[in-house]
């Protein structure tokens, strides 16, 4: 799902990879704020292609997600994260330059603050799920999942697990045990690309990962686990309980727990094959 992050009262669409621990934004819209200039798409076609002939590869490889247009719609579209903006600015002569560094900054500085205090992140989530139409009950589940996550991850930077990538590995095991499916093959079967997975499932996935996260960070505390290995083994087994639970539940309702179904608006849809 875009963010929209507002500089001077202008839209800059923005999304928050959870996994990387990074923004990401739209390259056009930033280009429109620094220039002014009426055809910004146009801009960034002719600044890219002299960036290339320059050699610039780190910011002429950026990276493209979907994200909505003025018509509602939903479109590739060229992203950098922070790094890759801060060095394209340097290359269009702009008064507001200097301003729209200070913004990043003080983006980058409101993530670390709800990092720090996930209640600050939670309260803007809970806002924004509100706007896209989800109900209370949804909303309070999804919230009750993200603390327990959040619990998780502390017991993990506790005991030796810090790098993104280490924290991705192991959500996908626990995952992968419950589910039958990878993060990506979860997110495959709904149709989505960038979006958070977990803004898109429903009740009873949200209660069931919860289950698998919340058991995995017990007995990661139960067997002391140390580092990326041992609590990879504490993810498996707690994901085992998740999964004995959902397949209990499936015996009994004859109704799958995982499913395509998603929160994306019609125009976004990917065809399903």
């Amino acid at each position: 799902m875009t963010n929209i992050k507002l500089f001077e009262e202008k839209k800059v669409r923005s999304q928050w990879d959870e996994e990387l621990q990074t923004w990401y934004f739209s390259i056009v819209d930033v280009i429109g704020i620094l220039t002014d200039s009426p055809n910004p798409r146009n801009y960034w076609k002719v600044l890219k292609h002299r960036l290339l002939k320059e050699g610039n590869e780190s910011v002429t490889n950026c990276n493209q997600l979907k994200m909505v247009s003025s018509d509602g719609k939903f479109y590739l579209t060229d992203v950098g994260d922070t790094e890759q903006l801060l060095r394209l600015i340097q290359s269009i002569p702009s008064p507001k330059a200097e301003p729209f560094k200070q913004w990043l900054a003080k983006v980058g500085y409101e993530r670390m603050q709800e990092l720090q205090d996930p209640a600050m992140g939670l309260d803007r989530a809970r806002e924004n799920w509100q706007k896209w139409g989800r109900s209370e009950k949804w909303i309070q589940q999804r919230m009750t999942g993200q603390e327990t996550r959040n619990k998780l991850t502390d017991y993990w930077k506790e005991s030796g697990v810090e790098k993104s990538d280490e924290f991705a590995f192991i959500t996908n095991i626990i995952h992968q045990e419950w589910t039958g499916l990878s993060v990506k093959k979860h997110k495959d079967l709904k149709g989505l690309k960038s979006q958070n997975l977990r803004d898109h499932m429903s009740e009873a996935e949200l209660i069931f990962t919860a289950l698998a996260e919340l058991s995995t960070r017990q007995i990661a505390e139960t067997d002391d686990a140390k580092g990326v290995k041992q609590n990879a083994v504490a993810g498996k087994k707690g994901g085992k309980i998740a999964k004995d639970a959902r397949l209990a539940l499936e015996q009994k309702t004859g109704k799958k727990v995982i499913t395509d179904e998603n929160f994306l608006p019609p125009t976004s849809q990917t065809p399903k094959i």
